[in-house]
């Protein structure tokens, strides 16, 4: 005779084992129809699975987080068994829910194709209306191992075999289909509903590993309800429209090539735009009293080991190894290189806090299959910064440092931000007292602060913990950017030190601090959030002369001079074009300003302005004009639009 105990406190007594399912129903019809599983002292069950013993209970529903991802892995098991059904020579491997949808791994020697998915696709909704029972069974591991071997299915056989011999193994079955998986699923595949769509195929490693095989990865999105698929599947349209590869190109901003995967080739309007970044940041920076250093991207392998760094990320990063057989490794951050310039002399606690920052650039190693444009690159530019300081600066460094970066992403059109605490990961360097105290300074700076925060549970770098900062862009995507981390590990490991009032030596607190993180990946963000449509304080190219007449050249190139005069990044197109057409090519090319010119604004000396996504056009002044846009300028993005 269970007693269940639920979310409100309340209590219910059953005669028999029960379900979540049956507790659903006598809750409520409406709840029943909501429930995907059914939280039992903290561990997921599957709503069938029976509770013999008293327990607290909470009901999962589709609509929540958690039940959202068990219909996204229960799509990828429905995505399997309909491949296995079209094409029964496949092997499935692995089919995990991910963020917005999931994905399934399979080994076919044909390669699947966008007709392919429509096929697969209608089958899973077959699979839907078939309401098949997916059915939780134990196995014993070698007999779970002998019997997929025995189908031909080697690498879930692989799967099963590395699991230890002693431990039972879970198996869920759906009509003629069978599945290794920890579970929980859902009751049958009808309740799995067709708010659900395949997006793509790509190459995918087994388990990772670029010296095993290539897998085909399907790609689906799947949703509680259709009306959030649809609103998904627009935000993806919208997305390829904003495209940062597509709009660089458009724009003539960069390019990347075979020679040098995951590196920017940056042309001239593009580096305008990178340096425009720069020269924004180091403002700030200096007005907040940072002081701006460079270090070497080349360092002896014997200084990231005493960091720590070559233990948790030297797969991560590029080496060599010189004639006389030295070892060095190319930086994949800049905090060591901090710490040696910190070093150098006698550090007085007088001199704290002590603020470095640098545009460093820096290389890491990410598989070919993770680069994505200028999301996810080797070779980036990261606007690092590190504050030494004693502990009790912490938390007004801190603040401080928040302070900065919500003003910085303000300036940029970013005003929804979410900030993450990530406290110790499983791998690390440290006592877990020197991290409790970390963690503690880094929480009391967000309650000073009075700043919102979510957990992250376990994802602090590996010397300490962390805050995330998390931009939301103009589609409702999220980018996690910025970070600020306390360090109470790193300076000792490199025999940092300062001199306190005692007039002994002392271990700074080291803050690590990124505000844009890769400046690549953020200008590829800022394009994408803009739609190319940069404000005119940061376009490369912020105004274009127009001619509508030849007998206007001499003006046109009169005005952009004057432009330039003024401080604004301006050039002319004196083509012998229709105005229409001028103003059509320039507008694709996202130019904020056009300045048309004729024979009555020669005559005037006027301008004709038109700003981008506006149909009407101003005549100005040319002074007025100059100053308009100056003034612009000036208020760093006032009229930015997205």
């Amino acid at each position: 005779m269970p007693n269940i105990t639920l979310p409100d406190g309340s209590t219910r007594q059953y005669d028999a084992a029960t379900s979540g399912a049956d507790i659903a129903a006598s809750i409520g019809k409406s709840l029943a129809r909501a429930a995907v599983a059914v939280r039992v002292d903290g561990e997921l069950y599957d709503l069938t699975r029976k509770i013999d013993a008293d327990a607290s209970i909470e009901i999962v529903t589709r609509d929540s987080e958690e039940g959202l991802e068990l219909l996204r892995h229960d799509a990828a098991h429905v995505l399997a068994e309909a491949v296995k059904e079209l094409w029964p020579d496949t092997q499935v491997t692995i089919g995990p829910a991910i963020e917005n949808g999931f994905y399934y791994d399979f080994a076919r020697e044909e390669a699947f194709t966008d007709a392919d998915l429509e096929v697969i696709e209608a089958r899973m909704k077959d699979i839907v209306d078939r309401n098949e029972s997916i059915e939780r069974e134990v196995w014993n591991r070698d007999e779970a191992v002998e019997f997929f071997r025995g189908i031909g299915e080697e690498y879930k056989a692989e799967i099963i075999a590395s699991i230890p011999s002693a431990e039972d193994i879970t198996l869920y079955r759906q009509g003629e289909f069978i599945d290794l998986c920890r579970g929980p699923h859902l009751p049958s595949t009808g309740a799995l509903g067709k708010a659900f769509k395949l997006t793509r195929v790509s190459g995918a490693y087994w388990r990772g590993d670029s010296n095993n095989e290539m897998l085909q990865r399907i790609y689906g999105t799947a949703w509680s309800h259709e009306k959030q698929l649809r609103k998904y599947l627009s935000m993806l349209e919208e997305a390829e429209k904003r495209d940062h590869r597509r709009l660089g190109r458009i724009m003539d901003l960069f390019h990347f090539q075979e020679e040098a995967p995951g590196a920017v080739f940056w042309h001239p309007k593009g580096w305008n735009l990178f340096q425009s970044l720069i020269d924004f940041m180091r403002r700030k920076q200096n007005a907040a009293g940072y002081q701006e250093i460079n270090t070497p991207e080349i360092m002896s392998r014997t200084l990231w080991q005493a960091s720590g760094h070559w233990d948790t990320f030297g797969d991560n990063m590029f080496t060599t190894e010189t004639v006389d057989g030295r070892h060095y490794a190319i930086k994949p951050m800049n905090c060591p290189g901090h710490v040696q310039v910190f070093k150098q002399g006698i550090t007085s606690y007088r001199d704290l806090p002590y603020r470095l920052a640098e545009f460093g650039k820096c290389h890491r190693y990410e598989p070919s299959g993770a680069l994505h444009g200028m999301m996810r690159v080797r070779a980036f530019t990261q606007d690092d910064a590190h504050i030494f300081c004693t502990a009790e600066q912490i938390t007004a460094e801190s603040i401080a440092v928040c302070d900065l970066i919500l003003d910085i992403y303000r300036s940029f059109g970013f005003d929804d931000v979410r900030i993450k605490f990530a406290d110790r990961p499983e791998v690390r360097v440290g006592e877990d007292a020197v991290w409790d105290q970390a963690e503690a300074a880094l929480l009391k700076a967000l309650e000073v602060a009075e700043l919102d925060y979510t957990h992250n549970p376990g994802e602090g770098a590996f010397y300490g913990p962390k805050l995330e900062f998390v931009l939301r862009d103009a589609i409702g995507r999220d980018w996690q950017c910025g970070t600020l981390q306390v360090d109470l590990n790193m300076p000792g490991r490199l025999g940092a030190t300062y001199i306190g009032e005692d007039g002994n030596k002392h271990l700074p607190v080291m803050l690590h601090r990124a505000i844009f993180g890769s400046l690549e990946r953020f200008i590829g963000i800022l394009i994408e959030h803009h739609a190319g449509n940069l404000p005119l304080w940061l376009a490369p190219v912020q105004a274009r002369v127009l001619t509508i007449t030849s007998e206007a050249n001499d003006y046109a190139e009169e005005v952009a001079q004057q432009l330039r005069n003024a401080g604004l990044r301006a050039e002319t197109d004196t083509r012998n074009e229709k105005i229409s057409y001028k103003v059509r090519e320039h507008s694709v090319e996202k130019i904020p300003a056009l300045l048309a010119v004729g024979q009555r604004e020669v005559e005037e000396r006027n301008v004709a302005v038109r700003r981008l996504g506006s149909k009407q056009q101003t005549v100005l002044s040319l002074d007025d004009a100059i100053a308009q846009l100056s003034e612009e300028v000036r208020n760093h993005g006032s009229a930015s639009n997205n």
